[in-house]
């Protein structure tokens, strides 16, 4: 009988009673939308800064439950951020010529997202980096590279869009 009073009792609980599992959403619950202003862009590269807004504002419709609010008036939050450095290095080359056969671009930025309803600064210029390979021999050039690192940096700034475990 103990036996089943004690299986009862943690299927009721669940996992989350000992910091496991839970259904609680990932994100804030008193937003709905969010205001996201174009990146700046401190580095030298020209138009990252409309690939990483333009896929981290489809990232944030598709994987979020927030919307997209064009008017900052009418917003529960504010995401702004700025694209610091971009690096390009050298990742393999060919021996007989010397030519690289494999780039790496590197991008790192910071993002703040503010409650506007509360004042609360859920990210506070929180560092974001990401890289991503190419080849020329394959037919990838940087602008490839470009935008497959601004994707991957849109990926990484909607993970910390979501609440402390």
């Amino acid at each position: 009988m103990r036996i089943v009073t004690l299986t009862l009792l943690l299927m009721v609980t669940g996992c989350a009673f000992d910091g496991g599992y839970s259904q609680d959403t990932l994100y804030p619950e008193d937003i709905d939308t969010v205001c996201l202003h174009m990146f700046d862009n401190r580095s030298f590269r020209r138009d990252v800064e409309y690939s990483l807004t333009d896929a981290l504002a489809k990232r944030i419709e598709s994987e979020t439950p927030y919307k997209l609010q064009s008017d900052e008036n009418q917003a529960d939050s504010l995401m702004t951020g700025q694209i610091l450095n971009i690096q390009e290095s050298i990742l393999t080359v060919e021996r007989e010529t010397g030519q690289a056969l494999e780039k790496e671009l590197i991008i790192e930025a910071v993002v703040s997202w503010k409650n506007l309803k509360t004042g609360e600064l859920l990210l506070d210029n929180e560092p974001v980096t990401t890289t991503a390979s190419y080849s020329e021999f394959l037919n990838q050039g940087e602008g490839y590279a470009s935008g497959l690192a601004a994707n991957r940096l849109a990926q990484r700034i909607v993970e910390k869009m979501e609440k402390p475990w």
